[in-house]
């Protein structure tokens, strides 16, 4: 080492001398690390100035003593919360660099930055007390082998997990104040927009008319999936509006999905009822750094707030209910097991004339089908009930088919034939109003590159290569109406 250096280290170690006592050589010969976290996105893009003040800690810590070169900025877990320590790639590196004896000084421009878990703070503190590491904040230096300075750092850090708890519960109480008075939305279901303080149904006719197939399909199909498969037959895309990115508001036009159909299916709002506290959380199924971990439906029972026709309808409470009805039989099946295995028409559909329970269908060789009463055999260890052939009992159920079907057979081919007339008009319809977006879409573009001075090729070009674009998604359009 020169002498300019040894100079210049022997200056900055008197500098942190006079800065605080507690930062010693040992400590300028490793790294300081500023730690710089905000809890959300929001407070990222809206709260600049706390960002800002946080990254300026590196000149506290040149300040202190260290070297430009020694200091290192941790900044990677900017928009994620400080409940837990998973998921937080940032705490995580600088807790293994800790433990490495890399770090003297950890910065942070208050505790609740660091952690808001005692369980995380003390495993920090008891790191940094092993490997000689300060902590400092805006109010100053702590050695964590301090026993002043240790509960000092464990009255900041319960005082940081305490903050939490209190600020979760105003939110909270907000909140629920607002909803009570059936006012507090967080964004606008498919379907409908955001007023000033209630929703309004899409000003757009197309989405519209998408919740109202939904529904008029799940009463003819009686099942989410039988949905899912028509819309995707049919080519049928769902307009979801954003509302979070800059595109707030826009509407964009994808394919449909499982969680998409079911959502509209389960919402009150589409009964005109306003609900909050549709989701309840079980603490012991969350994960940490997954939000959706942990929470389920909660029944209408366990609602905080139900405000019976509140809001525009797309249907009404006792259809609403009818769906809810449908949508919990199709899941409990599921869930049982019980669908209908091999030949046996009358599968999970059979009950014990003795004992009330339901029949199991068994197969000798391929397809001869026999019921059987094993309820009682199984779980009580008695007898079996009963037992016997299912080919009787299949012809008798046909004739009786037969015989309740003959007399309206005319009647139900009009009403079925009338059903795919107003089916099929109600895709074409679709797929028009497709094609009336995709037109003007592709006028405006038009418009605006007719607009722009031919000389600006840089804009020209751009403005002729979005023209081109909306003439591809106009001619897509149309060519699915013409297979249609």
């Amino acid at each position: 080492m020169s002498d300019a250096a040894t100079v210049q280290q022997s200056a900055r170690r008197a500098a942190s001398v006079f800065v605080s006592t507690k930062i010693r050589g040992e400590h300028l010969d490793r790294l300081a690390v500023v730690y710089v976290r905000q809890s959300s996105q929001k407070q990222v893009d809206n709260n600049i100035e706390s960002t800002q003040l946080q990254y300026r800690l590196a000149d506290r810590a040149q300040a202190y003593g260290w070297a430009e070169s020694r200091v290192e900025v941790i900044d990677d877990d900017l928009g994620i919360s400080g409940k837990s320590a998973e998921g937080r790639s940032g705490f995580q590196r600088l807790m293994a660099e800790v433990a490495l004896g890399h770090v003297g000084i950890v910065m942070g421009i208050e505790m609740s930055r660091l952690a808001r878990s005692c369980r995380d703070w003390h495993h920090l503190l008891e790191l940094c007390a092993m490997f000689g590491t300060l902590l400092a904040d805006a109010d100053g230096v702590y050695d964590p082998r301090d026993h002043n300075d240790r509960l000092l750092l464990g009255l900041k850090g319960t005082m940081s997990e305490a903050e939490l708890h209190v600020l979760r519960g105003r939110l909270r109480a907000g909140q629920l104040n607002k909803a009570r008075r059936g006012e507090f939305f967080t964004h606008a279901p498919i379907g409908y927009v955001r007023d000033r303080n209630s929703l309004l149904k899409d000003p757009d006719e197309q989405v519209r008319d998408f919740v109202q197939l939904v529904f008029r399909k799940f009463e003819e199909l009686q099942s989410a999936s039988g949905v899912l498969r028509y819309l995707h037959d049919h080519s049928i895309r769902i307009g979801v509006r954003d509302h979070r990115d800059a595109n707030r508001g826009r509407l964009r036009w994808k394919p449909a999905n499982q969680s998409t159909v079911t959502g509209i299916l389960h919402h009150p709002v589409y009964a005109g009822a306003y609900v909050y506290g549709r989701r309840e959380i079980n603490p012991s199924k969350m994960v940490s750094g997954q939000p959706g971990k942990g929470r389920r439906r909660a029944g209408p029972e366990d609602w905080d707030v139900l405000i019976r026709d509140h809001l525009p309808a797309c249907i009404s409470w006792d259809q609403w209910q009818q769906n809810q009805e449908k949508l919990r039989e199709n899941a409990s099946r599921y869930a049982r097991g019980s669908a209908a295995r091999g030949g046996s028409l009358l599968a999970s559909r059979v009950r014990c004339g003795r004992c009330g329970c339901r029949m199991a269908v068994c197969y000798e060789g391929s397809s001869r089908a026999r019921f059987t009463c094993n309820a009682l055999r199984n779980h009580l260890h008695q007898t079996q009930c009963q037992s016997f052939n299912a080919e009787p009992l299949h012809k008798l159920i046909e004739q009786q088919v037969f015989v309740a079907i003959s007399p309206a057979s005319i009647a139900l081919s009009v009403e079925a034939a009338r059903a795919m007339e107003s089916d099929r008009a109600a895709i074409e319809r679709h797929h028009q109003q497709t094609i009336k977006r995709a037109v003007y879409e592709s006028e405006l573009a038009q418009r605006r590159y007719q607009e722009v001075d031919p000389s600006h090729r840089l804009v020209a070009g751009e403005l002729e290569r979005r023209w081109e674009e909306a003439l591809q998604h106009q001619r897509s359009a149309e060519e699915e109406l013409n297979r249609i």
